[in-house]
C-alpha cells in the first residue's frame, strides 16, 4: 500500500497478555506517542483507548459485540472514532456444538469454557444452552478465572465420563489455551475450540475466522484513514472466511475415527498440512 518502516510509517507495539491492568498502563503508553491511527486486536482493547482520548482514529480486528459493548453507534454507521472488523457472529457457537457432536457422537455432557465479564462470553454460553436439548447434551459452565480454578473445575466435569469440552472466544481462552489444551488430553475430552492456533498446540478441532485475513483486512482500513478517511464513514465488517482444522494426532490418541462428513469429499487444492501428515484444513466460505 506503499508504506515502508522507517521511511514514511513508525509502528509501535504492544502485547497485554490478557492482562486488564497492563493493557490500561499501555493505552496509556500508546496515546502518550501521540499516534495517527491505533490498531486493537478487539473493541475491549479500543474501548480503553476510546476513554483515554477519543480523538485518536481506532481500527479493531477481532471484535466479538462492537454494537454490544459501546465501541460503535451500528455496524453500518460506526458513528464514532472507530470502526474494523468482526470476529464472528454468535450463531457460530451453536456450530460448535454440531462439530463436537459430529466428531465425537458418545458426548452427552460438555462443559463450556466462558468469560462471564465479557458480553461475548454470556452471548456465546446462550447460544450453545439453547441448541443443547435438541442435541442431547447437557450444558455445564465453567468460569474461566485463574489457572488453579479452570484446572479443578475441568477434573470435577470430567470425571462422571461422557464429557466434552467448548472453548468460547476470550482473551482468557487465550491466555490459558495450553493449560486448557492439556487438560483436555489429561481427562480424554474431545473438544472444540474457536480458533487454528489452538489445534496447532494440540486440540482437537476449531472452527473459526481466519485471522491472518482479518488482520490483512484491518490494514486495509489503516491504510485508509492515513489517507484522509474517517471511522465514522468505514462500515464495521463481517468475516468472509471460516476454517475447520482438526489435528489427526490429537483424534487418535482420543481413539476418535475423524468422520468422513467432516474430511471431504473435498478437491485436493482444499485440503493443506500446518505439518505433513498431522492436520486437515478444510476452508469454507460466506458472502461479506
Amino acid at each position: 500500500m506503499g508504506w515502508t518502516v522507517g521511511r514514511n510509517v513508525r509502528i509501535d507495539y504492544r502485547w497485554g497478555e490478557g492482562d486488564a491492568e497492563r493493557y490500561r498502563r499501555q493505552t496509556a503508553e500508546i496515546f502518550a506517542l501521540e499516534p495517527d491511527v491505533i490498531l486493537s486486536w478487539g473493541a475491549e482493547i479500543a474501548g480503553g483507548s476510546q476513554k483515554v482520548g477519543r480523538a485518536v482514529p481506532i481500527v479493531f480486528a477481532q471484535s466479538i459485540d462492537p454494537v454490544g459493548s459501546g465501541m460503535v453507534a451500528s455496524l453500518a454507521r460506526p458513528g464514532g472514532n472507530a470502526t474494523g472488523f468482526t470476529q464472528f457472529e454468535y450463531s457460530l457457537s451453536g456450530k460448535w456444538l454440531e462439530l463436537l457432536k459430529q466428531i465425537a457422537p458418545g458426548v452427552t455432557r460438555t462443559a463450556v469454557l466462558r468469560d462471564t465479564g465479557s458480553s461475548g462470553g454470556i452471548g456465546q454460553w446462550a447460544i450453545i444452552q439453547a441448541g443443547a436439548s435438541s442435541s442431547g447434551v447437557e450444558t455445564f459452565p465453567i468460569n474461566m478465572r485463574e489457572a488453579s480454578q479452570i484446572e479443578h473445575a475441568v477434573a470435577e466435569f470430567a470425571r462422571p465420563g461422557n464429557g466434552g469440552l467448548i472453548v468460547t472466544m476470550s482473551v482468557l481462552g487465550v491466555r490459558h489455551r495450553q493449560l486448557i489444551i492439556t487438560l483436555a488430553a489429561r481427562h480424554k475430552l474431545p473438544a472444540v475450540y474457536p480458533e487454528r492456533f489452538y489445534v496447532a498446540g494440540g486440540g482437537l478441532i476449531s472452527y473459526g475466522p481466519n485471522i491472518v485475513d482479518q488482520y490483512r483486512r484491518a490494514a486495509g482500513y489503516v491504510d485508509r484513514i492515513l489517507k484522509g478517511e474517517k471511522p465514522a464513514d468505514l462500515p464495521v465488517q463481517a468475516p468472509t472466511k471460516y476454517e475447520l482444522v482438526i489435528n489427526l494426532k490429537t483424534a487418535k490418541a482420543l481413539g476418535i475415527d475423524v468422520p468422513p462428513t467432516l474430511l471431504g469429499p473435498r478437491p485436493v487444492s482444499q485440503r493443506r498440512s500446518l505439518v505433513p501428515g498431522d492436520y486437515f484444513l478444510r476452508p469454507t466460505f460466506q458472502a461479506s
